[in-house]
């Protein structure tokens, strides 16, 4: 594997560890206490601020600025992080910012796709293979599960969670957590049903979707209420991982689901 490779205008403290394999293109700035695994690719003009780790074979497109101190004002200046998976994709100007206090952190998983202008707040938690199309914002604290998609210009309240294979809309307005499986869309957003597009292509069996669909039609186009929709996905379906798995998301909601 190839020595890491630094362009003569970056700047790279002497504090940062990089990657063997790692290259660094022009006017990049890479600051103290950040940790960047083997093959990464800094195209240029990338920010990277510590305390930051990062994995493998991530890519940082030109302008994207990665583990700036967080935007909420209760920050006292303390040391606080950023943790990265393995092969993500952060496109031009992406912006990511560390927790807030130095108990937290800021968690991104592997192989996500972040388009141009995309955040990630403070104390935020993305799983693994998501997608942030162009402008898509989290605020503080929100939680992003595996395989989810938030549509170009999306905006999330602070402490949502979109849940797994989730989807969300362009211009949508987050301000409720969206269960998993779910298409939410609009200013405020609504469920409009199931990411059938998404599940097709990572194979779902159909018999899985079946019962997806079949919770969707209890919890949103039947007469129960939220609580009684639930009782009644015990009670009515097969408890399926993925029945679980919707139950219990919605079991834990702190802000409610969005209807």
């Amino acid at each position: 594997m190839s020595e890491v490779q630094i362009h003569p205008t970056a700047i790279v403290d002497p504090g940062a560890q990089i990657g063997v394999g790692t290259m660094i293109g022009p006017y990049c700035v890479i600051g103290p206490n950040v940790v960047l695994g083997q093959s990464c690719w800094l195209q240029h003009h990338v920010t990277l601020c510590g305390p930051m780790r990062a994995g493998a074979k991530n890519k940082f497109y030109a302008y994207c600025s990665i583990g700036q101190q967080t935007q909420d004002l209760k920050y006292a200046g303390e040391p606080t992080y950023l943790e990265i998976g393995d092969e993500n994709a952060f496109r031009e100007f992406v912006t990511v910012n560390r927790s807030t206090t130095s108990d937290g952190k800021t968690r991104i998983g592997s192989r996500g796709n972040f388009l141009a202008y995309s955040h990630i707040g403070h104390d935020c938690t993305v799983g693994n293979e998501v997608v942030f199309s162009n402008n898509g914002t989290l605020a503080g604290h929100v939680q992003v599960g595996d395989n989810a998609v938030m549509g170009g210009l999306t905006a999330v309240h602070q402490f949502c969670r979109i849940g797994r294979f989730a989807i969300t809309g362009g211009c949508s307005k987050i301000v409720q957590d969206v269960p998993p499986f779910m298409i939410a869309d609009g200013n405020p957003a609504e469920i409009r049903g199931v990411n059938l597009v998404g599940l097709e292509r990572k194979n779902f069996p159909a018999e899985r979707v079946k019962w997806i669909k079949e919770a969707f039609r209890l919890i949103y186009r039947s007469k129960y209420n939220t609580g009684q929709a639930v009782e009644a996905a015990r009670k009515e379906l097969p408890q399926s991982e993925e029945v679980r798995e919707i139950v219990e998301f919605i079991e834990k909601t702190e802000r409610g689901i969005i209807r």
